[in-house]
C-alpha cells in the first residue's frame, strides 16, 4: 500500500472565464466543485491509476464534509481526523481567452495541538502497514516546523517529500528517498535565486549532501532535473495540451510513487510520474487520471544523461 498523507487539503472552486480581467467584474461561464489540496490530489491520482493506496488528512465543516462525501462516492480509500477548524476553499480561474491560470489560495489555519498529536500516532499506524510514504503540502499556520521529521521517525519505509522551506530542511535528516520541490520552492528552501541551471544543480546537490537520496525538480513545462550523489539526469516532457495545470506536479509524485511501489527504477518512475503530469494538463479536474493515456506520455518522455 502507498500512503499519502498531509494536513492542508482543500475544497477546490473552478472557474471558467471566457476572460478574466483583473479589476473588473468578471463573470464564470461554468463553475466546478472537488476535493484538491496536493495531499488529496495525490491519493485521488494514486486511485484512479489503480494503485493500492490510501489517503490520510485532517477535514472539519461543511467542506470538510464534502471531501469525505466525495471520497466515499469514488470510493478511495481515506482516513480522516475530525478537527473543529473548517477546511479552508481555494479557488482557480481558468482564462480561456488567454490560456493563463490564476489561484486564489486560502492558507490553513492553525489545528489544534491534539490533532496535531492524534494525527502523528494515526499516521504511525497506517505508515507501518505501507510500502511507499507520500507527505505532501505545507504546514499549517503554528505547526512545528520539524512536524514532518516527527511523522518520520522509526519509519524505514522509503519516503517521498514534496514539501519545502524549513519543514523539508528539518526532515532531510530522516534520509527520504525523494524531495521533490518546484524551482520555486527549491529557491525558498535553500534561500537564494536560482538564475541558471548551474545554480539550480548545485542547490539540489546540497539536498542530496544533506539526506535526500534523491531530488526531483520541476518548473512547468520546462525540463525536470533529477539528482542522486552520483548521478544527473534532465528529462524533456512531452507536448501536453494545457486545460487545467493545477496539480501537475501532484500528479508527478504519485505517479513517481507507484513506480517505486512496483520497484522500477528511480527514472522509471519520474517518467511514469511525468507522464501523469501531462495526462493531468489536460483535464478540466485535477487528478483524475487514465492509467492507459498516462504510460503513453511517460513513453515520450526524452532523458539526458548529464554523467
Amino acid at each position: 500500500m502507498i500512503l499519502a498523507a498531509g494536513l492542508t487539503p482543500a475544497w477546490q472552486q473552478i472557474l471558467e472565464c471566457d476572460r478574466f480581467s483583473v479589476g473588473h467584474v468578471n463573470r464564470a461561464r461554468a463553475v466546478h466543485w472537488c476535493a484538491s489540496g496536493k495531499v488529496l490530489n495525490v491519493g485521488i491520482a494514486l486511485h484512479h491509476l489503480g494503485a493500492p493506496a490510501r489517503t490520510m488528512s485532517v477535514l472539519g465543516g461543511p467542506h470538510g464534509e464534502r471531501l469525505r462525501a466525495e471520497f466515499a462516492r469514488e470510493s478511495i480509500d481515506a482516513v480522516w481526523m475530525p478537527t473543529q477548524v473548517p477546511t479552508r476553499v481555494c479557488t482557480t480561474i481558468l482564462d480561456r481567452a488567454t490560456g493563463q491560470t490564476t489561484e486564489l489560495v486560502e492558507n490553513s489555519a492553525p489545528l489544534e495541538p491534539e490533532v496535531l498529536d492524534r494525527f502523528i500516532d494515526a499516521f504511525r499506524e497506517h505508515a507501518a502497514a505501507s510500502k511507499v510514504l507520500v507527505l505532501s503540502g505545507s504546514l499549517p499556520e503554528g505547526t512545528p516546523p520539524d512536524y514532518y521529521r516527527r511523522l518520520l521517525v522509526s519509519m524505514s519505509v522509503p519516503a517521498i517529500l514534496d514539501i519545502r522551506g524549513p519543514e523539508l530542511l528539518h526532515a532531510l535528516e530522516r534520509r527520504p528517498l525523494v524531495v521533490k520541490p518546484n524551482r520555486q520552492e527549491l529557491e525558498r528552501t535553500v534561500g537564494r535565486e536560482l538564475t541558471d541551471d548551474a545554480a539550480l544543480l548545485e542547490a539540489m546537490r546540497g539536498l542530496n549532501a544533506r539526506g535526500a537520496e534523491w531530488v526531483v525538480v520541476t518548473g512547468g513545462g520546462a525540463p525536470v532535473w533529477m539528482t542522486s550523489c552520483e548521478q544527473t539526469f534532465q528529462l524533456r516532457p512531452p507536448s501536453s495540451t494545457v486545460v487545467n495545470p493545477i496539480a501537475c506536479g501532484d500528479c508527478l509524485a504519485a505517479g513517481l510513487a507507484w513506480g517505486v511501489r512496483q520497484g522500477w527504477t528511480m527514472l522509471e518512475s519520474v517518467r511514469y510520474g511525468m507522464g501523469a503530469a501531462a495526462d493531468n494538463l489536460q483535464r478540466l479536474l485535477p487528478s483524475r487520471l487514465d492509467p492507459v493515456r498516462v504510460m503513453d506520455f511517460a513513453q515520450q518522455v526524452e532523458v539526458v544523461d548529464h554523467r
